[in-house]
């Protein structure tokens, strides 16, 4: 058996989509070869994980020709794969799974694309707007139509040896103490600026977290979110507020530094299953994504969020300009979720 998987296109959705591969290989077995056709900058979000017995790298505009529509839907061709699952909902994969020749090929219909699908599922919709449906319900009803039994949604990742060395050195270098005693926040979120939350919101919450919690507060960043990491800890003015803005942040790092955490307050973006994924008290802040579209079903994480006449937009910049989806998520709001989660203890039940 070879079934190939087309992996979602962001970190967090690809965090989202491995109760379904635990599911598929479980179906399936050892025997069988799953191969995931993926972004390359996703591929470390399933580091360390055994599912995949093989990683196929696609990307339209990839600078490596290796990488483009064209050779990986002819190195797919090749690979004579038995059935496809689309965790994309995309014409491009769509027509690639086609063009494949596997005889199954399940998905959602969406884009014009119900003919390249021999079994097709359907959002579900009221009128001609699709429901907001936790994206990991939607990827687990995918291995449920290639029979997978019902399986847990508990999100599952792994880190490195070389990610926690990694990590092990910035807590040295930082002057973090070791065991649970750090608080994470990540600020940033590949969505758009309508998800952040103020920098001055984010530098506030942390000096009360170092103050009044005796806790060190450590501020993640990517590699593009360097200048917002180091302004939050500037404003902080505390000692025990640092940040990773000064150093290399490969996303095995960010799963390390997650992983060893107290607590994570983060904006709805990749790194927040992280927190899940590893057991981590998660306090997550909404503004103008449905919590519903990317719900955990999770004990462990509290969803914070404002109602706006004007939201949820589900735009990547506020439209009105005012941003009173994240800007009336006060610190006040925000502290006493993170001395409620502080409260309840490291560990949870998974769902």
């Amino acid at each position: 058996m070879k079934l190939g998987i087309f992996l979602p296109n962001w970190i967090g959705d690809v965090a989202m989509a491995t109760p379904t591969l635990r599911a598929l290989r479980g179906h399936f077995g050892p025997e069988a070869q799953l191969i995931g056709i993926l972004r390359p900058y996703v591929a470390d979000v399933l580091a360390g994980t055994a599912w995949l017995n093989d990683q196929v790298f696609h990307h339209p505009r990839s600078k490596d020709p290796q990488q483009r529509t064209a050779a990986v839907a002819g190195k797919l061709r090749s690979l004579k794969l038995d059935s496809v699952v689309l965790l994309t909902n995309s014409l491009r994969t769509g027509l690639m799974a086609w063009a494949s020749g596997a005889r199954q090929r399940v998905g959602f219909v969406r884009y014009g694309r119900g003919f390249c699908l021999t079994t097709r599922l359907y959002h579900p919709r009221q009128g001609r707007r699709y429901l907001p449906v936790s994206a990991i319900d939607c990827y687990l009803q995918l291995a449920y139509a290639l029979a997978c039994p019902p399986e847990s949604r508990h999100l599952e990742l792994a880190t490195l040896d070389s990610d926690e060395r990694r990590a092990d050195a910035v807590w040295k270098k930082l002057g973090l103490p070791s065991g649970d005693q750090v608080v994470v926040l990540n600020s940033g979120g590949a969505f758009g600026a309508a998800k952040l939350w103020p920098s001055e919101y984010f530098a506030a919450l942390a000096a009360r977290i170092a103050r009044d919690e005796q806790l060190s507060v450590l501020v993640n960043c990517g590699p593009s979110e360097r200048k917002v990491a180091a302004e939050i800890v500037r404003l902080a003015k505390h000692p025990c507020v640092v940040s990773l803005a000064e150093e290399e942040v490969p996303l095995g790092l960010t799963k390390a530094a997650i992983r060893r955490s107290r607590l994570l307050v983060t904006t709805d973006s990749g790194p927040r299953f992280f927190g899940v994924a590893f057991g981590v008290p998660v306090v997550s802040l909404f503004g103008p994504t449905h919590v519903n579209w990317s719900r955990t079903h999770w004990a462990g994480e509290l969803c914070l969020h404002r109602d706006v006449p004007c939201g949820p937009c589900m735009r990547h910049t506020c439209p009105l300009g005012h941003h009173r989806c994240m800007r009336d998520l006060s610190v006040d709001d925000v502290y006493a979720a993170v001395q409620r989660q502080l409260g309840r203890g490291r560990k949870f039940v998974a769902a």
